[in-house]
C-alpha cells in the first residue's frame, strides 16, 4: 500500500494558505505556537478582522505595538507570501464570516472561564467554546486529506492508533468504532509500547497517530520508526507548525483553542472527536457491505444482554 502525502504540498511540512472560510479557524490554532510579535498581530486580527482589513502592513504594526516583520511573519505562517495576500484572505474571509450567525460565524474567541465566574457562566462559555471548536475544526478540515486517511484504512491489513494522554481517549474511540465494523484495530495509549508496536508493523498496516501538541515524543518516535519501515501513516494534530507535521504522511489538523482553566485539553478532543467520527463515516460508506454486516452481527450478539431479566 503507497505512503500518502499531505494535500496540496510541493514538501513535507510546507503550509498552504487556507480557503477564505477557513482563515480564522487556522489563525486560532496558530497564534499559541508563535513567537511575541506575530503572535500579538494574530490575536489582534481575531479580536476584530473587519477592522484589520483596511489596514496597511504599518498601520496594523503600530495598532499591535510591533513591527512590519512581525506582521510579515504572521502572514507568512499562514501561508501567504505576504502581508498584501494575507490581508485580501483575510478580506474574503470576514466577507464570509458576516454572512454566517451565532459564535461559530465570528473571529472573537470565546471568553475564558474566570474563578468567580457562576455554574450557568461556566457552561455557557464551555458551549461557546466546544461550538467554536466544532465550527473551526469543520471550516478548517481538508477534505482530500480526510479521503486519503479513509482509503488508507479501507486497504491496511490492521490499523494501530496511538495517542497519549487525552489524545489517548480518542485513539480508543476510532478504534472502538472501527473494530465494530470488522477492522482489526488496536488502540495504544502508552509511548513504550507505540515504539514496539511499530517496530513489529509492516507496510500492509497503517498508523495513525493523534497529538494535540505535535511534539510529544512519544508520538514522534513511533511516527519515525513507521515511516522509516515504509509503512503509511496518519496524523491527526491541533498544531500545524509543529514537528509532526514534517513527514510524508497524511495530515489531518484539527482546529481548537485552550482556555487557561481547561487544562485536560478538552477543546482539542473535541475537535479530535469530530475528526474521528468524520474519518468513521467515510470507512463506513467504503465498507458499506461489511460494516452493515459487522453491526448486525454484533447487535444480535448483544441483543441478549440488552433484554436479560432481572434474576431477582
Amino acid at each position: 500500500m503507497p505512503n500518502y502525502v499531505e494535500k496540496n504540498s510541493s514538501k513535507p511540512g510546507q503550509t498552504q494558505p487556507p480557503a477564505p472560510e477557513a482563515l480564522l479557524a487556522r489563525l486560532r490554532s496558530l497564534v499559541p505556537t508563535l513567537s511575541r510579535g506575530p503572535a500579538q498581530v494574530g490575536r489582534a486580527v481575531l479580536a476584530d478582522p473587519q477592522a484589520i482589513v483596511p489596514m496597511t502592513m504599518r498601520q496594523l504594526a503600530a495598532h499591535t505595538d510591533t513591527s512590519d516583520a512581525s506582521v510579515t511573519r504572521l502572514a507568512q505562517a499562514i501561508g501567504c507570501t505576504g502581508y498584501r495576500e494575507f490581508r485580501a484572505l483575510l478580506a474574503a474571509s470576514t466577507a464570509v464570516q458576516t454572512a454566517a450567525a451565532g459564535p461559530a460565524g465570528t473571529g472573537r474567541l470565546p471568553a475564558d472561564i474566570e474563578l468567580d465566574d457562576a455554574p450557568a457562566e461556566v457552561v455557557a462559555k464551555l458551549l461557546a467554546e466546544e461550538q467554536q471548536a466544532l465550527a473551526d475544526s469543520a471550516a478548517a478540515l481538508d477534505i482530500a486529506a480526510l479521503t486519503a486517511s479513509a482509503e488508507a484504512i479501507c486497504a491496511a491489513r490492521r490499523v494501530v492508533i496511538t495517542g497519549i494522554g487525552a489524545s489517548g481517549i480518542v485513539a480508543r474511540d476510532l478504534s472502538a468504532k472501527l473494530e465494530r465494523i470488522g477492522i482489526i484495530s488496536q488502540p495504544i495509549t502508552e509511548g513504550h509500547h507505540a515504539l514496539t508496536a511499530a517496530a513489529v508493523m509492516e507496510p500492509v498496516d497503517l498508523l495513525i497517530v493523534i497529538s494535540a501538541s505535535g511534539e510529544t515524543a512519544d508520538i514522534l518516535e513511533p511516527l519515525d520508526a513507521a515511516r522509516a519501515a515504509g509503512i503509511p501513516t496518519v496524523a491527526i494534530t491541533v498544531r500545524p507548525r509543529s514537528r509532526i507535521t514534517a513527514a510524508d504522511h497524511v495530515l489531518i489538523a484539527v482546529a481548537a483553542r485552550e482556555s487557561g482553566m481547561r487544562p485536560a485539553a478538552m477543546s482539542s478532543r473535541t475537535g479530535q472527536l469530530f475528526i474521528v467520527d468524520s474519518l468513521f463515516a467515510l470507512v463506513y460508506q467504503r465498507r458499506a457491505e461489511q460494516a452493515g454486516a459487522a453491526v448486525t452481527t454484533s447487535h444480535q450478539m448483544l441483543a441478549p444482554r440488552r433484554h436479560r431479566k432481572d434474576p431477582s
